[in-house]
């Protein structure tokens, strides 16, 4: 094939084409173990890639040994037929036997080429073919710019694999694993509830089961004689939910949602039917000294059967692998499969020393507040675990989402010097622990306040590869798109947060109506922010989107009303035309726009 290597002369042209690699995986071990089988199989495939590549609008450009290179006009053409391919083989490949398979590796790139004749040469070709060496067999990877132009408009999900250093090629190549397996049943899980406004008050709404397993996890009860120990025992069972989050085929109800029945008499039918899903886990914690027993329940709500229980008794340095078993009792129990990888990700690099656990769930505690006094003391406790326990991740995201949150409601008094603390810390727990999605969720939302949104997104999309169905990870990524100005983009993910938090948080309403007001729909809009009022009286920020909203539709005497209780709720904050200036919009204009609605209404 054609590469960088081939000089230009008279008669070469220059164009922007998105170009498909692929390969046979261990075709030299084919070969040596039956040459005529292997050349029959592969020529037969080779008609399947032609096949495609013409209905797509394609063109073979060459297809010497078990390579084949194409290019199409369309990126979205090249990602279409390059998953038609795979699925056509793969139905091929049922037939023959293991030894006999064949399967093929797909890489695709937009690149500019060279053009001689019908030959194609150039930088984009060899990105493409190490992108197709970073695919799995049987698999398709794709480059940033051809994620870009397809995430949203093919019905396929997308794995962000990083910044991949590959031969020959100067820059890092930000590559995508296109998730092309997807059953029906697993694409309508995905599907946000249809909500209103009206449908979130209880009852409102009747949630269908998602068809994969479903589960709640319920508040530990505090069996110990201290009620002040209530923070270790709420701290154990978010880990689990955190946990059971990371696994992409179980549907996981948010801590938010879940934790509202703490202390409420309750049954496991009750519970579930309320909030959409078919099982419960209910358990206990008793401390005692270096000793915890841990007891935990899995029921099935509709017939009220418990389909797993177990007592563990433990020394407190053995809580981490407590929750480990309970998690994998868990998917045992309801016979959840593990995608690649998963298994790794859920086993965490725990916290070994009790005195440092025990500080880690009371920096939970502290940090749950959402205030400013709930911050300081929360960092302080989560400092102090770094102090303990320096290799641990957990230290470091507690800390930098308590910088996050100080730079963010603008507690702190140097903003800089929070943003860049919470970015240096996240950054280490990172370092630590690849796979902790809510650092790189929280690292997404520290971009788009340092201005750097394109980063942000590209953050947020590697959280969302590793925690799907972790209901603040599918939040802040929404409210990264949405500052990003992908505001529809933005709403899809809210909607879905608040399926996986069906007792929504007045954080996910605002984000909500933010992107109704950003894309014209006020009247819902206002709906939104009225239920965030609701449900948190002293929370400023939907007062004064709310007097945006009214404002927009001329409706200047609820604008006044509703900048009123925004002074009132956060008296010292500066003019709404200077508070407005100072949400983190990609684009400025944004919000000038919102400054020039306020003044319609007199609003300064």
């Amino acid at each position: 094939m054609a590469s960088k290597g081939s000089k230009a002369n008279k008669g070469t042209q220059r164009k922007l084409t998105a170009i498909l690699c692929a390969d046979v995986v261990g075709y030299s071990r084919l070969m040596g173990d039956d040459e005529e089988a292997t050349i029959e199989i592969l020529t037969a495939y080779r008609k399947v890639f032609t096949s495609k590549i013409k209905k797509h609008r394609g063109r073979v450009v060459d297809a010497k040994g078990d390579a084949i290179l194409a290019e199409f006009a369309a990126v979205t053409d090249s990602v279409s037929c390059a998953v038609e391919i795979q699925q056509g083989l793969a139905e091929r490949n049922i037939k023959l036997t293991d030894n006999r398979r064949m399967d093929f590796r797909i890489g695709v790139n937009l690149g500019e080429v060279m053009v001689k004749g019908e030959e194609i040469y150039g930088d984009g070709i060899n990105v493409a073919a190490r992108l197709e060496s970073l695919a799995e067999p049987g698999g398709i990877c794709i480059s940033r710019n051809v994620y870009d132009q397809v995430k949203n408009k093919l019905k396929l999900e997308y794995e962000y694999l990083g910044e991949q250093q590959v031969k020959n090629i100067a820059e890092p190549v930000r590559a995508y694993s296109v998730n092309f397996t997807q059953s029906d049943d697993d694409k309508k899980v995905e599907q946000p509830v249809p909500i209103s406004a009206d449908s979130l008050i209880p009852g409102g709404i009747s949630l269908e089961l998602p068809d994969r397993p479903s589960i709640a996890v319920l508040a530990f009860e505090n069996m110990s004689s201290d009620p002040d120990q209530e923070y270790f025992s709420d701290g154990i069972t978010e880990d689990i939910i955190t946990d059971l989050s990371k696994i992409s085929n179980l549907f996981v109800i948010a801590r938010n949602a879940s934790f509202t029945y703490k202390g409420r008499s309750v049954n496991p039918k009750q519970v579930a039917e309320e909030l959409g899903v078919r099982y419960v886990l209910e358990g206990s914690v008793r401390k005692a000294g270096s000793r915890v027993r841990i007891t935990a329940q899995l029921i099935e709500a509709a017939t009220d059967s418990h389909l797993w229980a177990e007592r563990y008794d433990r020394e407190l340095e053995d809580v981490f692998a407590v929750q480990d078993d309970i998690t994998f009792e868990i998917v045992t129990a309801l016979d959840v499969k593990l995608v690649k990888g998963e298994q790794a990700r859920i086993r965490r690099k725990s916290l070994r020393n009790p005195q440092a656990r025990d500080l880690f769930y009371r920096g939970i505690e502290s940090f749950n507040t959402l205030t400013k006094d709930g911050m300081v003391e929360s960092r302080k406790y989560y400092e102090e675990v770094i102090r303990l326990e320096p290799d641990s991740p957990n230290g470091y995201t507690g800390t930098a989402q308590a910088h996050f949150f100080d730079a963010l409601r603008r507690w702190s008094d140097d903003r800089d010097r929070s943003l860049k603390s919470g970015m240096e810390y996240v950054q280490k727990a990172i370092a630590l622990d690849e796979f902790d999605a809510w650092a790189h969720a929280l690292m997404g939302c520290l971009l788009v306040l340092e201005g750097k949104h394109n980063e942000a997104l590209t953050t947020s999309e590697r959280a969302l590869a590793l925690a799907p169905h972790y209901a603040d990870v599918v939040a802040w990524a929404g409210w990264v798109m949405i500052f990003s100005g992908l505001y529809e983009e933005g709403i899809l993910k809210i909607r879905r947060a608040i399926r996986l938090c069906p007792i929504v948080p007045a954080f996910y309403l605002t984000v909500l109506a933010a992107g109704l007001l950003l894309i014209g729909r006020y009247e819902e809009a206002i709906a939104f922010f009225s239920q965030a009022i609701t449900r948190e009286p002293d929370y400023a920020t939907p007062y004064f989107y709310l007097a945006v909203s009214c404002s927009a539709l001329g409706r200047h005497e609820e604008a006044r009303k509703a900048a009123d209780d925004f002074r009132g709720v956060s008296p010292h904050t500066p003019r709404l035309q200077v508070y407005a200036k100072r949400f983190p919009y990609k684009d400025p204009a944004v919000n000038e726009q919102i400054v020039e609605i306020l003044r319609k209404a007199g609003l300064e």
